[in-house]
């Protein structure tokens, strides 16, 4: 299917560049590459684009069915929203912040922090979580030596968490924040890639808790996190838009079949379709890239990565105005040792975001619970004996109303749900295990030595739309060798 806009009439440009995968990073790379003057086509296999920024329509509100926010670490995001014209939709949170439910019951979670890391062991909301002596061993890390957790060339958050806070950090705060976040354990979890800078930080401020509170400080200013008036996935449909403006090719339903490497260029196949172009941009998962390169290019196959944890997304809107005062927040994460609670987090979206709020109306709330954790986390829950989620979508929205209502304190009952929906995202977070950053930057090298080919995507970036879109236009920038 080819979605340019039916009011070209002119003869389509030969393509110099052909972008696998119309996620966000193939999206940005075409918009980039468009700009530095390519003829660009963009394949995607599926049936709309965006990746993991999706929209779905529940009880009349359309609504994100992936990422709903960005985080604000740099501002990689909030500027590519600026300059298609979004920049009056950037918004923030509700400052109330989310609540952890521990084995011990509902807490707020601590606001300053980076994973779950607290910049001051003693904040109220600190001590709350961890008590007294928990607290007291988090605050060892400030007389620690600088070496401890940053000699090794790679570690893992929790070896690094256990070793300069103690395990009530790690299990109270960092588990669920990774677990939420990542559907990831910390124990296999590379910190360099989720915290990019952290370890570092340590060797500069002399401590843990103030590498922390110094990558806070250095954020833009408010939430770590914000999202855009409409769902993020309106920036999926603003990319889109203006790639067409700018006469970029976009097809949807286009799976690659085949990819050759000849002295002509890179010899893309779509079924029907191919072409021969100078410059290939592979914006897949990884498994998928890799397999798709690999007969052009057998070394890389050595280097698949695993596929990603699945996750499903269930979402309950929901006609109960005894949610109206936001009980835990805007949302809640799950430890992983809590008996009893099959989900790992649970995002209260009206409270969260006011325009959604306020497009809901009175009373109507918007409920996203989060199912699914790595291979690691389900051996760990496993010691639980807790059943993991049922499959069917009858199942998943009965195990969500009994977590919701464990969670936010409030009966949430079948008889309050006025829409529901289940998305799963299968394989789709890619995970950053200890090691994984060094096999990619080798990847790399390798895709490096082949003439005219980039790869992009979240499995070689890190997981979050900051790192996806600032590793894109980075990626494309050194291919064209200008400033686009």
């Amino acid at each position: 299917m080819n979605e340019r806009s039916s009011r070209h009439h002119k003869p389509t440009p030969a393509p110099t560049a052909v972008v696998v995968g119309g996620g966000i990073s193939g999206l940005v790379a075409a918009r980039d590459l468009a700009a530095a003057g390519h003829q660009v086509v963009v394949l995607e296999a599926g049936r709309s684009f965006g990746g993991c920024v999706g929209v779905h329509e529940v009880d009349g509100l359309s609504l994100d069915s992936g990422a709903e926010s960005f985080a604000t670490r740099s501002t990689a995001v909030a500027d590519l929203a600026t300059e298609l014209g979004l920049a009056e939709r950037i918004t923030a949170p509700d400052p109330a912040g989310a609540w952890v439910h521990l084995p011990s019951g509902a807490i707020p979670l601590p606001r300053t922090g980076v994973l779950g890391i607290p910049a001051d062991p003693w904040a109220p909301e600190v001590r709350e979580a961890l008590g007294f002596a928990g607290s007291l061993r988090a605050s060892m890390d400030a007389r620690m030596p600088a070496s401890v957790g940053t000699t090794a060339e790679v570690c893992s958050v929790a070896e690094l968490v256990r070793a300069r806070m103690g395990a009530k950090v790690l299990d109270r705060l960092v588990a669920p924040v990774v677990g939420g976040v990542h559907s990831a354990d910390p124990e296999l979890l590379d910190v360099d890639m989720v915290a990019p800078g952290l370890r570092a930080g340590i060797r500069t401020h002399g401590s843990l808790a103030a590498a922390v509170a110094a990558q806070r400080a250095a954020a833009p200013a408010g939430s770590a996190v914000g999202g855009l008036v409409g769902g993020m996935y309106t920036l999926v449909d603003a990319l889109a838009a203006q790639l067409r403006e700018a006469g970029v090719e976009l097809h949807v339903g286009h799976a690659v079949t085949g990819i050759t490497r000849t002295d002509a260029g890179w010899t893309v196949a779509a079924g029907d379709w191919t072409a021969t172009v100078d410059l290939l941009v592979v914006a897949t998962d990884g498994p998928s890239a890799v397999g798709l390169l690999a007969p052009a290019v057998p070394a890389l196959a050595d280097f698949a990565p695993a596929a990603g944890p699945d996750v499903r997304l269930v979402t309950l809107v929901v006609d109960l105005p005894e949610l109206d005062h936001a009980p835990r927040g805007t949302g809640i994460l799950v430890a992983p040792q809590t008996p009893g609670i099959r989900a790992k987090a649970l995002t209260h979206a009206t409270a969260k975001w006011r325009w959604l709020a306020d497009e809901a109306g009175p009373g109507t709330h918007v409920l996203r619970l989060s199912y699914g954790r790595s291979e690691g986390q389900i051996a760990a829950d496993a010691v639980r004996a807790e059943p993991l989620p049922a499959e069917t979508d009858a199942e998943l929205v009965a195990a969500a109303l009994a977590d919701a209502t464990a969670l936010l304190g409030v009966p949430v009952t079948a008889a309050d749900v006025t829409g529901s929906d289940v998305v799963r995202w299968r394989g789709a977070l890619p995970f950053a295990a200890v090691g994984h950053r060094a096999r990619m930057a080798q990847l790399r090298a390798l895709a490096a030595e082949q003439p005219g080919l980039l790869l992009l995507g979240g499995w070689l970036a890190g997981n979050g739309l900051a790192a996806v879109v600032a590793d894109a236009r980075a990626q494309v920038m050194a291919a064209v060798g200008a400033k686009v």
